[in-house]
């Protein structure tokens, strides 16, 4: 199942990368005084994380007690998971088993299912395109957008009747990608073409692309809408973008960086560092978005790829794709404090609001 992870990418890129891969929610701003307030705390006795297991399934994790409770077994390679904004749902993409010998196989279609959180009963599954790589809730929670990798475009999903009700054409190999607080922006990453585009929801259509650099892997956007983030897999970078102009800023992180999360207060993005499987990286980057610097790595397990931090920006939680665990990272401290067992090769990540 690991080798999916170098067809998956292969096909794409038509380059030797071994990679697979690419999570951002809200920030709490008073707009009337600029300072930022903390966001309130979570409950932990309902919070969960949920791993996406390109092993075919899906992990379970209390946050409150730090252990796997339940694993959804999943048809295929699971690439992405993403919890709703009001919680009750889990959706996840999900790439069909690859048959040996069978070369159509690479042609045949993804689906999104959609997961009741609390019962783990799926609740929907749903037809995509060609190697759905993320999947993406709008906070509104009106669409689900899932980025078909092979086919060029994305599937806009209602989230209440589950059917897709728009396709819109991006750039060559769409990825990883995230969606502005009001709703009404996606940037997805363009891997085949080192762009990224910027989907308008509201007239459904690419409004434009932004050129950022090599490989660029998944996307972060700040609350304000002001600032674009992109990991750039070949430059072992991460591109800050100003929007206003354009204007791209390169930090350099580690070694082959898969995903990035913005922190709720959006000081810090966090990028998950994961290298190849010949030769795993084993960090996560710490950025300070005001002063585009590099102000802590952390020490992670093998092939760390997907990151998500907690809502009180407390904790981060990252997967480490090639020792099959889920690192957990004390913020303040910026070292890991405990390591979790998973499901096989987990790639994304979702916490409950």
């Amino acid at each position: 199942m690991k080798r999916l992870i170098a067809l998956f990418f292969t096909s794409i890129l038509m380059l030797a990368l071994v990679l697979t891969g690419c999570g951002k929610t809200s920030d709490n701003v008073n707009e009337n005084t600029n300072k930022k307030t903390e966001a309130p705390a979570a409950n932990q006795e309902s919070q969960f994380l949920f791993t996406a297991n390109e092993g075919g399934s899906i992990s379970k994790i209390s946050v409150k007690d730090q252990k796997v409770i339940s694993t959804l077994k999943v048809d295929g390679a699971v690439h992405n998971v993403q919890v709703s904004p009001d919680g009750k749902v889990v959706a996840a993409t999900v790439v069909p088993e690859m048959m040996h010998g069978h070369d159509d196989s690479m042609e045949m279609k993804g689906k999104a299912i959609f997961i009741d959180s609390n019962t783990d009963k799926v609740l929907k599954e749903v037809e995509v395109g060609n190697h759905p790589a993320h999947i993406v809730f709008t906070e509104n929670g009106k669409y689900a957008l899932v980025t078909n990798n092979e086919d060029n475009n994305v599937s806009i999903i209602d989230t209440k009747k589950y059917v897709i009700v728009q396709t819109i054409p991006t750039g060559k190999g769409p990825h990883g990608f995230r969606i502005s607080k009001d709703s009404q922006y996606s940037y997805v990453a363009n891997m085949g073409e080192n762009s990224v585009s910027i989907l308008n929801l509201e007239s459904m259509k690419e409004e434009k692309k932004i050129e950022v650099g090599t490989t660029p892997v998944t996307t972060g956007i700040t609350d304000d809408n002001k600032t674009l983030v992109v990991t750039l897999n070949q430059e072992n970078a991460l591109a800050i973008v100003d929007l206003a102009t354009n204007k791209v800023d390169k930090v350099k992180v580690g070694n082959g960086p898969a995903q990035v999360y913005i922190q709720q207060d959006n000081q810090f993005a966090y990028v998950a560092n994961q290298g190849t499987e010949d030769s795993p990286s084993h960090s996560l980057s710490k950025v300070d978005l005001k002063t585009k610097q590099v102000v802590a790595t952390i020490e992670t397990g093998k092939g760390s790829h997907g990151v998500v931090t907690s809502p009180d920006n407390k904790l981060s939680y990252v997967t480490n794709m090639f020792e099959d665990t889920v690192s957990i990272i004390d913020n303040a401290q910026n070292k890991v404090i405990k390591t979790i067992q998973v499901g096989n090769t987990p790639n994304g990540i979702s916490i409950t609001p």
